[in-house]
């Protein structure tokens, strides 16, 4: 057993960094051998450093030899730093962790309770793995159309409504605008109707390493927590970790299997050594440079609070329905009294000063912060926005943004494995009212799916896509995004 004193190792990346830059004879994959056989573009482009570090799966000193090897260490340090039982390093983000729990917790013909607007990876894991959900709704701000946390009594009564044999509870929190759910009343409720609870915790790699950020869902009583490490701390993109906590609730080893059915014989060294080291500078140094941002963070808060009609939000949504806490890692701006929307502030920042944001709405553009920001970007960028909006200001308000209807509540036919993998047709979406679904669709914001896989379509979904649509909102995950038409399940 690994503890605390041993977090200043990296066993996987000084594994990696033993082996590639020893000069091995290199008489396997990849074809590359280390750098020499790459095209000078991409040796120019990536350097000789990170090609040599590129080795596969099965290399003794590695991940083969006596246990625990470099890897089995790894996971876990990562296990302990997280407070974990277990840990396991993916390969293909926060993707392939959803596709795992859903082969684990949700198999075919299984019932599960999963948050409306979960990443479509979870839904896409239930297509594989034939689990029958039941969806319950998240809060929506109205007026920003922010769709936030589960409110634990809407988790109960669907729960209750769902009847005996629910396998997993599948929530959200953080949000992509950092809000939090209440994941402490959320797995009371869960565990009071026998029913481990699983956390999307994707934009909250960093939490619990900082008293000024939320706690992490595994001390809050989550039985797995799913953390996209490149997305806030320092890991490389596509690289992310998954958390099985100690409750007895969900077995490790079921999950284990699973990730072997998902994960590549081929997974990349460079992520997983970037894992290992970001899971070293967050275990060692994380508060320290949570500190510093923070407070740079602060600063550039202030600023943009003087900024004629921005209104920067956080805190204040503390409290409201759905948000138990919020993430400072997030700077979540109103436009709307700019009277310009988010999409023209992001637009013009891009033009004028090559400034990209993570997201812009109609009323909204967020920053994502990481957690090793400089201060000195921090202070640039705020004055950027101040300069882009004394540009696009207009006179009036921002519009309002589409409502979003009762399309939470559609009516499940079919289970969406069936309707994903059932013979389509694309028909006009007026000709569509009445039909099964095959497609997924959300717009953008507030990001809750307004159509899944085995859901029937209904009129009132069309004329709310096709609002979401004319507005300019993007609708992820639709095969026609003017959605003039759709995909259906073919009749018989």
């Amino acid at each position: 057993m690994l503890h605390g004193e041993d977090q200043p190792r990296a066993p996987y990346l000084d594994a990696v960094v033993g082996y590639g830059f020893r000069g091995p004879g290199r008489f396997h994959v990849p074809g590359h051998k280390g750098g020499s056989g790459a095209d000078p573009g991409l040796r120019h482009a990536i350097g000789d450093d990170a090609l040599a570090l590129d080795v596969p799966q099965d290399i003794h000193g590695i991940d083969l030899g006596p246990s625990p090897t470099p890897y089995e260490q790894a996971e876990r340090l990562a296990a302990d730093a997280y407070g974990a039982q277990r840990s396991f390093f993916l390969t293909n983000g926060a993707t392939q962790g959803n596709h795992a729990l859903a082969l684990a917790l949700a198999p075919l013909g299984a019932k599960v309770v999963a948050q409306r607007n979960s990443h479509a990876s979870l839904v896409d894991g239930l297509v594989l793995s034939g689990g029958l959900p039941s969806f319950v709704a998240p809060e929506v701000e109205s007026e920003l159309g922010m769709a936030h946390g589960v409110d634990p009594q809407r988790l109960d009564e669907v729960l209750t409504r769902t009847g005996e044999g629910v396998t997993a509870a599948f929530v959200v929190s953080p949000t992509y605008y950092g809000m939090c759910a209440d994941v402490a009343a959320l797995a009371r409720v869960a565990h009071a109707h026998d029913v481990p609870l699983v956390v999307d915790q994707s934009w909250g790699p960093h939490f619990g390493f900082h008293p000024d950020v939320p706690q992490s869902a595994l001390h809050l009583g989550a039985d797995a927590v799913l953390t996209s490490t490149h997305k806030i701390v320092g890991a490389l993109t596509q690289s992310a970790i998954l958390h099985v906590a100690d409750t007895g609730r969900i077995d490790a080893q079921a999950i284990a299997r699973t990730l072997r059915l998902l994960r590549s014989t081929s997974p990349s060294s460079l992520l997983m050594a970037s894992l290992d080291a970001a899971r070293r500078q967050l275990a060692m140094h994380g508060e320290a440079l949570l500190h510093e941002t923070l407070a740079a963070i602060g600063r550039t808060r202030e600023k943009l609070g003087t900024v004629p009609g921005l209104r920067v939000i956080g805190a204040d949504f503390v409290g409201t329905p759905g948000v138990a806490d919020w993430d400072p890692l997030r700077i979540v701006v109103d436009v709307r009294g700019t009277g310009a929307t988010g999409h023209r502030v992001a637009d013009a920042l891009r033009r004028a000063y090559d400034v990209n944001v993570e997201l812009a709405t109609n009323a909204t553009f967020v920053l994502l912060v990481g957690m090793a920001e400089t201060p000195t970007a921090l202070e640039r960028v705020a004055g950027d926005i101040d300069e882009i909006v004394k540009v696009v200001s207009v006179e009036g308000t921002g519009e309002a943004l589409v409502p979003p209807p009762a399309v939470v509540e559609n009516e499940m036919v079919v289970p969406p494995r069936e309707a994903f993998l059932g013979r389509a047709e694309r028909v006009p979406v007026d000709d569509a009212v009445g039909r099964v679904s095959c497609e997924s669709i959300a717009g953008y914001p507030p990001g809750i799916p307004a159509l899944l896989p085995g859901e029937r379509i209904t009129a009132e979904t069309v004329a709310y896509l096709r609002a979401l649509a004319a507005s300019g909102s993007r609708l992820h995950g639709a095969s026609d995004p003017a959605f003039a038409h759709v995909n259906v399940l073919a009749a018989d």
